[in-house]
C-alpha cells in the first residue's frame, strides 16, 4: 500500500547521511588515484567498516527519536533492522569500487542481475504473505547480501591486515570533502520526504516516493550506468583538457539524446503507464510523476558536471557549490511549504535548474566548456524531443481518448509513434548525437 512505501521513504535522509559518512569519499579518491596498491585498498577498506559499524549504532539508538519524529512506532525497529545493510555493504565497498577503477562493469552486472533478481522474488513472497512493510526491508538487506558475497568471491581481492596512516590521511583529505558534500546532497536530495512525512500522511509521502522512485527508473538506467564509467575514465584523462572537453561534450549529448525523449514519453504516458504497472491505487501520484519527469532530465548533466570537478581534484569547490546550492533550496524550500506538495514539486523543478547553471558554470571554466556552448549543444535534442513529445500528447488526448483504447496499445502506439518521429526529426536535422551513435555503435 502507499502508506507503507511511504514508511520506508521517511528513512531515506537517514539511510543516505548514514551512507555518506561511511564512504568517506575515500573509495572516489581510489579511483582517482593512479596506482593505488595494496595498502591503498587495505586501509580504506578498514574505515569503511568500521565506519558502518559506528553509523549503525548511532542509528541503532537513534531509532526512537526517529519513530517519535514522525510519530510512526513501527519505524523503530525497521530502522534498526534496514540499517544493517550498512555493515553488509561495507565488506563489499573497495571489491567494487575495485573493478570500477578497473572498468570491469561485465562482472558487476552479472553480479548485480541475480542481486536483485532473487531480492526481488523474495520482496514479492513477502509481500503476497502479508509481511507488508518489512517485504521492503528484507528485499533490500538480501539484495545487499547476495551482492556482497558475490564481490568477494568474484572480485578477486581479499583485504590484507594492513592500516596505513599516511594513505589514509592522503584518501581523507581528498574524501572528507567529498563526504561532507555527499552529505549535504543527500539531506537536500531527501528533504522533500522528510517534510511530506512530517507535515502531511504516509500515504501521500507513499505517492511521491513512488513517482520519484518510477522517474529514476530510466534516469538510473541511462546516466548512473554511465556514471561509473565517466568517472574512472575522466580521470584517466584529467591532465588533458583539450581531450576532456571533447569527450564530456559527445557523452553528455548522447546522454540527453536519449534521456529527454525517453522522460517527455513517460511523462505524457503516465496515466495509462501507472494503471498498468502499479494499479489504479496510485493514480494520485500520477501529476507528481510527470513533474519529476522534468527534473530528471537534468539529472544527469548535475552528475557529469560534479565529475569534472572531482576528477579536476577539485573537492574544495565542489563542497563549496554544494553548500550555496543548498542555502538557495532552504530558502525556496520554507516559501513552497505554504502551497503544499505542489509547491515543493515545483521548487524542486526550479532548483534543479538553478543548481544545473551553478555546475555547468564552474566545471566549464576547468575545462574550456562555457555554459553558453553547453546549452547549445544540448538545447537541439531537447527541443525535438519537446515538439515531438507535444504532437503524441495532441494525438493521446484528442483522438486515443476518445475512443477509449486498452491502456498497453495507448502506451505502446504512442511510443512506437513518438520514437518513430523523433529519430526521423533528430536524422534529418542532422543532430550530433546520432552521427556519434551511428559510428560508435552501428559502425557506419
Amino acid at each position: 500500500m502507499p502508506a507503507e512505501f511511504g514508511l520506508i521513504g521517511m528513512l531515506s535522509i537517514f539511510i543516505g547521511i548514514g551512507s555518506s559518512l561511511i564512504d568517506s569519499g575515500l573509495t572516489s579518491s581510489l579511483i582517482r588515484t593512479p596506482q593505488p596498491d595494496e595498502r591503498d585498498y587495505s586501509t580504506v577498506f578498514f574505515i569503511n567498516l568500521v565506519s558502518s559499524i559506528i553509523i549503525y549504532i548511532i542509528l541503532f539508538f537513534s531509532s526512537p527519536y526517529i519513530a517519535a519524529f514522525y510519530e510512526q512506532p513501527i519505524l523503530e525497529s525497521i530502522v534498526q533492522i534496514y540499517t544493517l545493510s550498512f555493515i553488509i555493504n561495507a565488506f563489499a565497498s573497495v571489491q567494487r569500487t575495485k573493478l570500477t577503477k578497473e572498468m570491469n562493469f561485465k562482472i558487476q552486472m552479472t553480479i548485480q542481475i541475480p542481486s536483485i533478481i532473487c531480492s526481488g522474488c523474495i520482496g514479492v513472497a513477502l509481500a503476497y504473505t502479508g509481511y507488508g512493510v518489512w517485504s521492503l526491508v528484507f528485499m533490500n538487506l538480501f539484495q545487499s547480501l547476495i551482492s556482497t558475497i558475490q564481490l568477494w568471491v568474484r572480485s578477486g581481492w581479499y583485504p590484507s591486515l594492513i592500516f596505513d596512516i599516511e594513505k589514509f590521511k592522503y584518501h581523507f583529505n581528498f574524501g572528507y570533502k567529498l563526504t561532507l558534500s555527499g552529505i549535504l546532497d543527500t539531506v537536500y536530495s531527501n528533504i522533500y520526504n522528510l517534510i511530506i512525512g512530517k507535515f502531511f500522511s504516509a500515504a501521500q509521502l507513499g505517492f511521491y516516493t513512488r513517482a520519484q522512485s518510477l522517474k529514476m527508473l530510466p534516469v538510473k538506467n541511462i546516466s548512473s550506468a554511465l556514471n561509473k564509467v565517466t568517472y574512472p575514465l575522466f580521470s584517466s584523462i584529467q591532465n588533458d583538457n583539450i581531450k576532456l572537453k571533447e569527450v564530456y561534450r559527445r557523452l553528455m549529448q548522447q546522454v540527453v539524446f536519449w534521456l529527454a525523449p525517453t522522460m517527455i514519453y513517460l511523462a505524457v504516458v503516465a496515466e495509462p503507464l501507472f494503471r498498468v504497472l502499479i494499479g489504479e491505487k496510485w493514480m494520485p501520484a500520477v501529476p507528481y510523476f510527470q513533474i519529476l519527469c522534468a527534473v530528471g532530465i537534468m539529472y544527469p548533466i548535475h552528475s557529469y558536471n560534479l565529475n569534472i570537478l572531482n576528477v579536476k581534484g577539485r573537492s574544495d569547490l565542489h563542497l563549496k557549490l554544494e553548500i550555496i546550492k543548498k542555502i538557495i533550496i532552504t530558502i525556496g524550500i520554507a516559501c513552497a511549504i505554504p502551497f503544499g506538495i505542489y509547491g515543493l514539486l515545483y521548487f524542486q523543478l526550479i532548483s534543479s535548474s538553478v543548481s544545473l547553471f551553478i555546475n555547468s558554470w564552474y566545471s566549464g571554466k576547468l575545462i574550456n566548456y562555457p555554459i553558453i556552448d553547453q546549452f547549445k549543444d544540448l538545447i537541439p535534442e531537447i527541443i525535438i524531443a519537446l515538439v515531438t513529445g507535444t504532437t503524441v500528447w495532441s494525438l493521446d488526448n484528442y483522438v486515443f481518448n476518445n475512443i477509449f483504447l486498452h491502456d498497453l496499445f495507448r502506451i505502446s502506439t504512442l511510443g512506437i509513434v513518438y520514437f518513430t518521429m523523433y529519430l526521423v526529426i533528430s536524422y534529418i536535422s542532422s543532430i550530433p548525437a546520432i552521427i556519434d551513435f551511428k559510428q560508435l555503435v552501428l559502425k557506419k
